[in-house]
Order: structure tokens, then sequence, then C-alpha cells
């Protein structure tokens, strides 16, 4: 079995009508005297309307749950001490109108000077899961095998369908919004790790890139951990989603892992295939037609799921999560993902009733 380690962005918001508001700074610092925080559990993100937190290694998802649930629970209650809440959102619904601050740093002041109108936007919070695997050949062959994958990943994970106070008819805002950076959107198709070193290092000796964290791919290597790092889903509403997540990005990983061991033949996905495949996924979600990475066609939506869900299958089976995502699954088909939820409740409800539905969910373990 291999371990697993999240990710969570949030957004720090305005109770009363969902304002982003730039506290970042004080409800860490809160953060760090509750007593059921530890302090490397928070950290800043790029904006001052934000903040990020990072599971310790995880050997099972009820292990990945149990820390979210009460890393949710303190940050929110640091938040209410100075006037705002943490929510799980993947794109601000709301915006500001005057551009967000950015956290003090030499690494983010240079960013804001390099791209402003991008910093100034990068209101998106995603979720990245870590998937450990020892061998370098094999991280490199796992993120290869996946890469087909991801928009279908993209579609069932989309929360961003709102973008300063209108509906942006994308279900994941984020992934199209945050895929104007340089280096962004499917990774390339590398041949081995030594290609994959040698070309990111090509990007950071043209100034495409300052370091390898610029490296936005939707799944990449990680610089610092030996792990497939898996950054395409937009962060989710609850507990329970972040769980079902973590469980299928795990089980993808480990599917690839065993064809590579397999010696079974890597996928060959045109790139502007896969470019067009992440926008669609993008822009409807789990609704409509979907491509096909069996097929490499566009397919009913339902038909693609069907297809993930058995590609899935032998890694589910080998890390003992069959059941739970079994019921995980049940329960989201029901209710739907992120940016339904959040039409339904804005629709009920308008600014006011999104805001408490987003702010209920930061907390609620379940749906």
């Amino acid at each position: 079995m291999l371990t697993l380690g999240v990710e969570e962005e949030y957004l720090l918001i305005d109770p009363r009508d969902g304002t982003p508001l730039p506290r970042a700074a004080e409800v860490l610092a809160a953060a760090d005297l509750a007593p059921a925080l530890r302090p490397e559990e928070a950290q800043p993100e790029l904006l001052q309307v934000q903040v990020e937190t990072a599971t310790p290694v995880c050997e099972d998802l009820p292990a990945v749950a149990r820390h979210l649930s009460r890393v949710r629970a303190g940050l929110n209650a640091a938040a209410a001490q100075h006037g705002c809440r943490v929510v799980p959102v993947g794109a601000a619904p709301f915006g500001l109108d005057e551009p967000v601050p950015v956290t003090d740093g030499s690494r983010y002041r240079r960013a804001r000077r390099e791209a402003p109108a991008l910093v100034d936007d990068l209101m998106l919070n995603g979720m990245h899961v870590h998937v450990g695997v020892e061998d370098e050949e094999e991280r490199l062959g796992a993120l290869v095998r996946l890469r087909p994958w991801l928009p279908v990943l993209i579609a069932l994970s989309a929360n961003s369908p709102y973008w300063r106070g209108r509906d942006t008819h994308f279900a994941s805002w984020r992934t199209v919004h945050f895929d104007q950076w340089a280096v962004s959107g499917p990774p390339p198709a590398f041949a081995d790790a030594a290609d994959y070193r040698r070309r990111v290092a090509a990007l950071g000796a043209a100034g495409a890139i300052a370091d390898e964290g610029q490296v936005y791919w939707h799944a990449r290597l990680s610089s610092r951990y030996p792990t497939v790092e898996v950054r395409a889903a937009d962060v989710q509403l609850t507990v329970a989603d972040t769980e079902l997540f973590a469980g299928l990005v795990r089980a993808l990983v480990v599917r690839s892992v065993l064809d590579e061991r397999n010696g079974a033949p890597r996928p060959a996905v045109p790139e502007e295939l896969l470019r067009a495949a992440t926008w669609h996924a993008a822009r409807t979600g789990p609704r409509g037609r979907l491509v096909s990475p069996v097929s490499g066609t566009a397919r009913p939506a339902a038909d693609v799921l069907a297809e993930f869900r058995a590609h899935l299958a032998p890694g589910l089976r080998a890390t003992g999560d069959t059941g739970r995502i079994a019921e995980l699954w049940t329960e989201f088909e029901r209710t739907g993902n992120g940016a339904d939820r959040q039409r339904r409740w804005y629709d009920e409800g308008g600014r006011q009733g999104l805001t408490e539905h987003l702010i209920a969910s930061t907390v609620r373990p379940d749906r």
C-alpha cells in the first residue's frame, strides 16, 4: 500500500456576505495558539485571503479524514476570532474592489512584480494529493500513465462555478483561470526521470520559472518528497469529499505503478487532445460528454465515469479502499459535486444562502 498526504487551500471570507477578507496573518497567529492545531498544520498562501493546510503522511483514508476534520474546525475557530471564516471553495464566488495584498515573502513579492494582473486574481484554491512511490522511475511512469485520466478527475472534483458574483458557466473556473500561468495544464509525456529533471531545469534556465514550485502542471513529481503530486482537483466542500478524491487519486497512482511494473504500454495521448479534454471537463463537469481516455472520443459522461471506475478497481483492491470508496461515491452521486451544490444553494438562497452553506461545509464531515 502506498502512503498519501493531502494539502488543502481555503478562502477567508466575511460571514455576512462572502466577501474575501485579507486576514490570513491574524488567523494563523490565532491558530498557532489553538490547542487543536500544531504550528506546522496551517501555513500562509500567496494571498492574504487564503490559508493552506497539510496532513502528515497517512497510511489510510480514515487518518486523512480525522486530521482534516480537526484542522478545519481549529482553523474556523481561529478565523471566527477575527471576524471571518474559512471556506473550501475552488474560486472566490465574490470579489474585492481593490487588489488583495500578498503574503510578505520574497517569493510572493516577486510573483506580484512579474505577473500583477494574474496574482491579483489568484483567489483560487486546490486540493493536492501526494502519493508515496519510492522508486523514481516508477514515479515518473505513474505520472505519464495517469495523464489521460486527469480531465475526468477535474470534471468530478469541480467546485468553482462562480467568480466575482457571476456564474462563469464553467464547473471548474479555477482550472481555466489557473492555466494562464507559464507552466501549467497537463504534464508532458516524459521519457524517463532524467528527461523530467532535464526539462524542468531547462524551464528554469530559460527564466520561465523561478523555482520548481512554479511548475503548475496538474500532476508533477514533488521536488521535496518521493511522491507523485496530483494537483488537478479543486479543494472539496466537505471532509467526506476530500476523503473520496484522496482515495481515487491514490488508486489511480497505484494502478499506474502496477501497469508500469507489468510492462503494459504507456498511453499515447496527443497534447492538443489532452488540453482540449481538460477545457471541456472544466466547463461541463460530470455532465454532458467527456473525452474517453479509452477510446479518445467524446462519450456520455456517465460512460466515461464507468470507465474511470473500472480503471481504478485494481488500485482500490490493492489499497483496501474498495468498500469505502463505493460508499463515498454513492453519496457523492446523490448530492452532486461542489459545482452542482453551489449552484443549488445560490438558486435557493442567493448570495447569503451560498455563503452560509459554504461556511457550514467547512466543518461538516459529510454532505
